[in-house]
């Protein structure tokens, strides 16, 4: 490969770590001055926020690029098998081993071995993974050779490994060895602004026939809101759902059937849908007069009693996602929030037929408190 040919996938393979907020530039930065060197790197983060592709980014601006890079979940391999595919075995080494095989370390010689979900490698295997950390040698299983090995170590856990070293469940001097360049991949809702362009990345991934799915302003502003359980890979998922279901157009999540949502997204769509009083339906880009979802029949939409407006609402999510700087004339907080608050009160009253333990529940609060924010707002209930 061309000098310049390496240095293009290098560049690429970073590109890809998508993103503009402070913390995705911090970590593009960390990755890129970690590749530099052969010391393990821990990468921590909450499960679907992109490990493996940072750990790819590691391999690929580094000087083993053009080594093997092998990937392996801790996690996903039965523990009787898992010390055989780190190490490999030797043919009759037990039942199965019909052939010599090269485990995970002699795949990745001089290249790059990703070790994903490293919190759940069973404590037996610790002790000889350690081993070959210090020693740089490997025994097959059933083997009395030892093979000489170089491999850059990059391991990834969503666990707290301090809390797991604490309760004995993960190996003290282990930790140290894994931990010596740390790096932290954000949650998805740490980054709220990132969100417009990994929406736009992956409506072109998923498109059928170049038909990608957008999404209307309001849209934007939910799923900024959302709390992201899944991180990317949820917001990947969700994607790819539209565009197999509605491929080319424009997505209005308030009028998303319930069933294509999750439980929190599906809610927080319900609280916008009559405040923002939308023209309920998907806009066709192509059609002027649009087309509606399929199977979403207007009398099962999820609407509530209007009583924040749709800028209010948009005023809301835009606050909640960690705007900084106010406007010059100032927002009307104390409006907003008592329009909001009056608006889920009215909505779990309706829900629960008025009666006022039950939407006390729902909303979670004391009966006592609601009682007294339904006198407050003037909103109905019957005890």
């Amino acid at each position: 490969m061309l000098w310049s040919e390496l240095m293009a996938a290098k560049d690429s393979t970073m590109s890809r770590i998508l993103g503009r907020s402070a913390q995705i530039d911090q970590l593009r930065s960390l990755v890129a001055k970690c590749a530099q060197s052969d010391a393990p790197v821990l990468l921590r983060g909450p499960s679907g926020t992109g490990k493996e592709l940072v750990s790819r980014a590691l391999h690929d601006s580094s000087a083993r690029s053009l080594r093997p890079f092998v990937a392996i979940n801790c996690g996903a391999i039965p523990e009787h098998l898992l010390e055989s595919e780190l190490f490999g075995h030797c043919k009759g080494s037990f039942t199965g081993a019909t052939c010599d095989r090269k485990g995970r370390f002699e795949l990745a010689h001089r290249g790059t071995l990703f070790l994903d979900e490293i919190g759940d490698m069973p404590s037996q295997l610790q002790v000889k993974f350690l081993r070959v950390l210090e020693e740089k040698l490997v025994q097959p299983v059933g083997s009395g050779t030892e093979v000489q090995i170089d491999v850059r170590i990059v391991a990834a856990t969503h666990r707290n490994l301090e809390d797991m070293v604490s309760e004995g469940d993960f190996r003290e001097d282990l930790l140290y060895r894994l931990n010596v360049l740390p790096i932290s991949i954000p949650a998805l809702n740490k980054r709220s602004e990132d969100i417009p362009e990994l929406l736009a990345h992956f409506a072109g991934l998923y498109a059928a026939d170049g038909k990608k799915v957008s999404f209307s302003r309001s849209s934007l502003l939910l799923l900024q809101a959302y709390s992201w359980p899944g991180n990317v890979r949820e917001l990947g998922n969700l994607v790819q759902r539209f565009s197999v279901l509605y491929p080319g157009k424009t997505i209005d999540i308030s009028r998303i059937p319930r069933e294509f949502l999750s439980t929190e997204l599906s809610e927080l769509a319900r609280c916008y849908g009559d405040s923002a009083e939308l023209s309920a339906h998907v806009v066709d880009e192509q059609s002027p007069e649009g087309n509606t979802f399929p199977g979403n029949d207007s009398s099962e939409d999820y609407q509530v009693s209007p009583s924040v407006n749709a800028s209010d609402f948009e005023q809301i999510i835009e606050l909640s996602n960690a705007i900084t700087i106010l406007p010059d004339e100032g927002v009307p907080t104390r409006d907003l929030l008592n329009n909001l608050e009056a608006n889920l009160i009215r909505t779990a009253l309706e829900q629960t037929e008025g009666n006022v333990s039950k939407a006390s529940e729902l909303l979670q609060l004391g009966r006592t408190s609601l009682i007294q924010k339904i006198n407050k707002y003037q909103l109905g209930g019957d005890s």
